[in-house]
């Protein structure tokens, strides 16, 4: 959405008196039916944003241009989801920016794959990999509804079969045992390519840690991202009462040459004296 001006085919946000917030795409003849009567789409189409409008109820909206972070939350979900609070981790780690090429596996309800395709535009793809029709469906539909399925090619397909790219710049596996599936990353990638996986439980963290080292993965990090909201008034500010808490860990490592980096040699404790061996 270039224009101040709202258009067809842009997808907005009207926000009512008490909070409430509904996206839509124009369409020409069309018109959202709420708790506060109904607003129709050529009411909206040529309205400037920020602007209040009327329902047939007379009750009051606000049209805005919704942002990243408000479409990857309202998206139909048919899957467990990757918070904003770590697309945008994810987004900075593995370096994407138009042009880029990345694969995401699997697609879930295609929140991620959302942010990955608004950022590789224009010139960039996404290749998105999901075992399951009816979750790729919903995925699919979801990027259609907020007009960037053309930036996302979906691919239905378990990925121990490997992927059918090679040379991209990053791979993200959003998986039950994304240790299983590194040679297969590790194949698709160019050199000093990015590769991130998002796992819930800490003995997950660990089986990846250590198939990282056997398949050549160098750099790794791992992290665990909190926000907390607070309620925006001016004499009462302080945290809302609901927080969203652990929803998962991120690692993040570059797939690099056999031996690229050699392990650490073992760091001695400054002023320890260890005990020879036959006085133990």
């Amino acid at each position: 959405m270039s224009s101040v001006y709202a258009q067809a085919n842009d997808m907005v946000m009207l926000i009512s008196q008490d909070g409430k917030r509904f996206y839509i795409r124009l369409r020409p003849g069309h018109r959202l039916h709420t708790h506060q009567g109904i607003v129709e789409h050529d009411q909206l189409i040529g309205q400037s944003l920020g602007r209040q409008i009327i329902s047939s109820t007379g009750h009051t909206y606000v049209i805005v241009e919704p942002s990243l972070d408000e479409l990857m939350k309202e998206v139909k979900r048919k899957t467990q989801i990757v918070y904003p609070k770590e697309a945008g981790r994810i987004i900075l780690k593995l370096n994407i920016y138009p042009g880029r090429r990345v694969i995401e596996a699997g697609s879930g309800s295609g929140v991620l794959t959302l942010a990955l395709a608004r950022f590789v535009t224009p010139g960039g793809r996404v290749y998105s990999y999901e075992a399951r029709l009816d979750i790729l469906q919903n995925a699919q539909a979801n990027l259609e509804e907020v007009g960037l399925a053309e930036a996302v090619e979906f691919k239905q397909r378990n990925i121990s079969e490997g992927f059918d790219e090679t040379g991209v710049d990053a791979v993200f596996l959003d998986v039950r045992e994304p240790w299983r599936y590194l040679a297969q990353a590790k194949a698709a990638l160019k050199g000093s390519g990015f590769l991130g996986a998002i796992v819930p439980t800490a003995n997950q963290v660990s089986q990846l840690l250590i198939a990282l080292k056997t398949y050549d993965f160098g750099g790794v990090e791992v992290e665990e991202n909190f926000i907390r909201d607070y309620k925006p008034v001016p004499d009462r500010l302080r945290p809302k009462d609901v927080m969203v808490g652990h929803t998962g860990y991120l690692i993040f490592a570059r797939s690099v040459a056999p031996n690229a980096f050699p392990e650490p040699r073992p760091r001695r404790r400054v002023g320890v004296v260890e005990a020879p061996e036959e006085d133990l």
